[in-house]
């Protein structure tokens, strides 16, 4: 398993396997496993790779796991404590020690701080680290302080001393809203705060949970992180853009849209391109994973996406109510501008880029046939 797995060791008389502690909470074999199928297909791998996540949960023993809160909403604090599958990130997280978090910890002041100390001095290159929140760096950083310490000193020696670092939701990873311009407190995310430290960013406002459980599964399964994108960003989670699995593509193609809050297309699922939705670009798997157990997610709500995984995304994708300019990649300006009036007439072309041609050839044909007639 590399480094990570030679860092952890496996189980031992100290550190009960997984499957004690499955056992021990009611949770059979069986269910265990189809958990592990769940994440197999979560991370864009084949099924046939559970019995290894399976195996690997198992064997490894509990690594330490410290959670640093900064400039944020605790929305994401708010997703992992409300997930469940049966309670996924519950698992996932027993099977690690917990050992400071200040929204859930029991311990308080000083006791929580000397914990966190502890694990630092202690476990040197063996703990993981979970940072929310960004981290400002004006004036020395001295717009968020924890125990008297500012955000950005803390974080340099916590992540820089930590086997892995995982900066959830947006500001963690890109500064957020409080970057947002001008931003006043010099907000940044983890990898610009704390350089040359082993980073992740899950982006998101919040994050997915199951992209969380996700990671940490492939982490303690495969010894690495897993492979990512220019931005730090995991490709099984965000290799694809929004707009390349909504429900609503096939309306996108077919030039349907929603003109008006209310309207009818709006009521029977319409594209909500043309009312403001950034998903032709933001990657993100929304569509596929869903939020509050997989329930829904915003655009099926109907509502556009906010392009919120997207670095700096309240500067670039706003106004959020207003559709982007210009797309990248594809004529989706001309699409929606020519359809959506009802024009057909060249825009033939325009609808074989998404794959539709045979929408016009029905058409076509059903016209000569009555011309010949």
């Amino acid at each position: 398993m590399g480094k990570l797995r030679k860092e952890l060791g496996g189980c031992d008389e100290e550190g009960p396997s997984l499957s004690r502690l499955l056992e021990e909470r009611g949770v059979s074999r069986r269910d265990f496993l189809k958990f592990c199928t769940t994440m197999s297909a979560a991370l864009a791998l084949p099924v046939t790779f559970a019995p290894k996540i399976a195996q690997a949960l198992d064997e490894v023993k509990r690594p330490t796991l410290v959670w640093l809160e900064y400039q944020d909403c605790a929305a994401d604090t708010e997703a992992l404590l409300r997930a469940e599958h049966p309670t996924v990130a519950e698992l996932i997280l027993d099977i690690l020690s917990v050992d400071y978090h200040e929204t859930v910890m029991a311990a308080a002041g000083f006791q929580a701080e000397e914990a966190l100390a502890k694990v630092v001095k202690e476990q040197k290159g063996k703990y993981l680290a979970v940072v929310e929140g960004s981290i400002p760096l004006k004036d020395d950083g001295i717009y968020c302080c924890v125990a008297g310490r500012t955000a950005v000193d803390t974080a340099r020696e916590v992540c820089g001393n930590a086997l892995a670092t995982i900066a959830v939701g947006t500001c963690a990873s890109f500064g957020g809203l409080p970057a947002a311009s001008p931003n006043p407190t010099g907000a940044v995310g983890v990898r610009e705060a704390v350089p040359g430290a082993t980073v992740l960013n899950l982006p998101g406002c919040p994050l997915n949970a199951d992209n969380l459980t996700a990671a940490v599964v492939y982490f303690l399964t495969f010894g690495k992180l897993p492979a990512t994108d220019d931005q730090g960003r995991p490709l099984f989670a965000y290799g694809k853009r929004i707009h390349d699995n909504c429900e609503r593509r096939p309306h996108f193609d077919a030039g349907q849209y929603v003109e008006r809050w209310g309207d009818d297309g709006h009521k029977v699922g319409y594209c909500l391109y043309k009312m403001g939705c950034k998903g032709p670009e933001t990657f993100h798997n929304c569509p596929t994973q869903r939020f509050n157990q997989k329930t829904s997610w915003p655009v099926a709500a109907g509502h556009g996406c906010a392009g919120c995984s997207q670095p700096g995304f309240w500067d670039t994708m706003t106004p959020l109510y207003q559709r982007l300019p210009n797309v990248p990649g594809f004529g989706i300006e001309h699409t929606a501008d020519s359809i959506g009036i009802g024009v057909a007439a060249g825009t033939a072309a325009a609808f074989a880029v998404h794959g539709v041609v045979s929408a016009f050839r029905g058409k076509s044909d059903a016209d000569t046939s009555k011309e010949e007639k």
